[in-house]
């Protein structure tokens, strides 16, 4: 039974899990390297379940049990010794990843699931760095992440099938629908959605047409609810090329390989919406 759940990481994506969890009666410790970052993480959390309030979903009692429920950590030692579950959603690197499982396999309880927010890197990999490869799943949610219902669950290679189920119904207990997703690059969705991205930034590298252009082919023609370019500013255009090299080394092939105009956006400090431009400009 998951009752006890450790979040790593209180960035956009790490706040999002933690105040899912913690909406489906979960206890959390949300753990992260400064108590700056935990404070920032809280302080986005309490703001979106007084939105809740404001709207009439929630009550104001109903908001502070939730908020009660979800505790600081920097400690990482304090925030895992008792975990059931822990879902790391820390910086999207393969070092400080398996770093981080390798120390999570030494802190947590035997009994302890290690499942990974990754958006593209193999579970595999980060499962081989610890003693207990069959308990470590990937759990990709969607940014962001109390809005959007999908939850990839991603088995490595060693995942055990009981594992998997109680991750699946953990996601079913927090208002998610999850789809169980093999270990391959990218998995299901950023397999499919960031070479279309990619190929929407092609479009405006060969002067196809302007981003406003391509945006609104996609929206109006093809129903989107966002145009590849704007998804991109709003992903950030750094974590799309990551992303992309991720695929491109993954498979070998050069389908998946980053448009040059990618590139140069990145290198630029060209972002998207975090840095204030990407195909977009702005205003802070």
């Amino acid at each position: 039974m998951i009752q006890q759940v450790t979040v790593i990481g209180a960035g956009q994506m790490g706040s999002g899990i933690a105040q899912v969890a913690a909406q489906a009666g979960l206890q959390v410790k949300l753990n992260d390297l400064k108590e700056e970052f935990t404070a920032k993480g809280l302080a986005v959390i309490e703001k979106n379940l007084t939105r809740q309030v404001t709207k009439g979903r929630l009550t104001e009692a109903e908001r502070d049990e939730i908020l009660g429920r979800i505790v600081p950590r920097t400690d990482l030692t304090e925030a895992a010794s008792k975990a059931d579950l822990v879902i790391e959603a820390a910086v999207e690197n393969m070092e400080i990843k398996t770093d981080l499982f390798r120390r999570l396999d030494e802190i947590c309880p035997v009994h302890t699931i290690l499942a990974t927010n990754t958006s593209s890197l193999p579970i595999t990999e980060i499962a081989a760095a610890t003693k207990r490869p069959e308990q470590v799943i990937g759990m990709h949610f969607m940014n962001p992440v109390p809005v959007m219902e999908l939850v990839e669950v991603i088995r490595g290679l060693a995942t055990k099938d009981e594992v998997y189920q109680r991750v699946e119904d953990l996601a079913k207990a927090m208002g998610k629908t999850p789809v169980e997703v093999n270990d391959f690059p990218g998995f299901v969705s950023n397999r499919i959605l960031l070479p279309m991205i990619n190929e929407a930034i092609t479009a405006v590298y060969e002067g196809v047409a302007e981003p406003e252009a391509i945006d609104k082919v996609m929206k109006l023609g093809m129903n989107h609810p966002m145009g590849p370019l704007t998804l991109a500013d709003f992903i950030g255009l750094d974590t799309c090329l990551y992303i992309m090299e991720t695929l491109h080394e993954g498979f070998g092939d050069s389908k998946y390989r980053p448009c040059p105009l990618l590139r140069k956006y990145v290198k630029a400090g060209w972002l998207g919406r975090k840095s204030g431009r990407g195909f977009y400009v702005y205003e802070s």
